[in-house]
């Protein structure tokens, strides 16, 4: 089924429209692709090959800069307390719980102290990077928040999904654990609300760029996951 192009089309067919509804059915085939990929397979029945988690891991954490970066950014645009201390919160979840998997997989891993600090970033993670960026520099709050809601809500669909996985060994488990948790799911949920708000008040041209930060941060995702295999 063809998405309308234009919000205002999508929700004229809809009793209960919502914005990130539209962004999200705006996105696929790369929505499926990214939620459904072989990676988040392999990662929830255990069998992803060390060698794979590590280059995945290695790279997540490479951009975790550039992505507490976008999160500062959006807290100090959000038009109310409420939104700050929302977004305050988040970062400090990926800057100290997150940092600790880091380290310990790290560890479990072996992987060498120069991967850890300055890796070798492949395209798919300077793109990433790139992408997050631009949003926090190039837009406005709405343009932060479609990009980040992109990248986590991607995360929490898979990992609710596989909630119930127990895969050994821990670093394999507790990364599904982190994109799991109520907290977390209350977070992406937030994130909804907010732009279901900003949404409808945008001005065409700021609509489709948030669309297109949204599809984008999705089809990375997507080639994100494939780079992790070599690809």
């Amino acid at each position: 089924m063809t998405v309308p192009s234009t919000y205002a089309d999508y929700a004229d067919a809809r009793d209960d429209p919502r914005f990130t509804d539209w962004l999200r059915a705006r996105s696929e085939p790369a929505w499926t692709e990214a939620t459904e990929h072989r990676f988040v397979a392999e990662l929830a029945d255990g069998t992803v090959a060390d060698d794979v988690f590590r280059r995945y891991l290695v790279q997540d954490y490479a951009f975790v800069t550039t992505l507490a970066a976008l999160v500062g950014h959006a807290a100090g645009e959000a038009p109310t307390v409420a939104g700050k201390r929302e977004l305050a919160g988040f970062l400090r979840t990926l800057t100290d719980e997150e940092d600790d998997y880091f380290e310990r997989s790290f560890d479990a891993l072996s992987v060498p102290e120069a991967d850890r600090t300055s890796p070798r970033k492949t395209a798919t993670t300077e793109a990433f990077e790139d992408l997050l960026t631009r949003a926090a520099h190039e837009g406005g709050y709405a343009e932060s928040l479609a990009t980040l809601l992109a990248v986590e809500w991607v995360y929490c669909t898979w990992g609710v999904a596989n909630a119930d996985a127990s895969p050994d060994p821990f670093y394999l488990v507790e990364w599904i654990d982190l994109h799991s948790v109520p907290a977390f799911e209350s977070f992406v949920a937030w994130l909804r609300t907010e732009l279901d708000r900003e949404g409808p008040t945008l001005s065409p041209r700021r609509e489709e760029r948030v669309a297109r930060h949204f599809r984008r941060a999705v089809d990375i995702e997507v080639a994100f996951f494939d780079a992790a295999y070599g690809r």
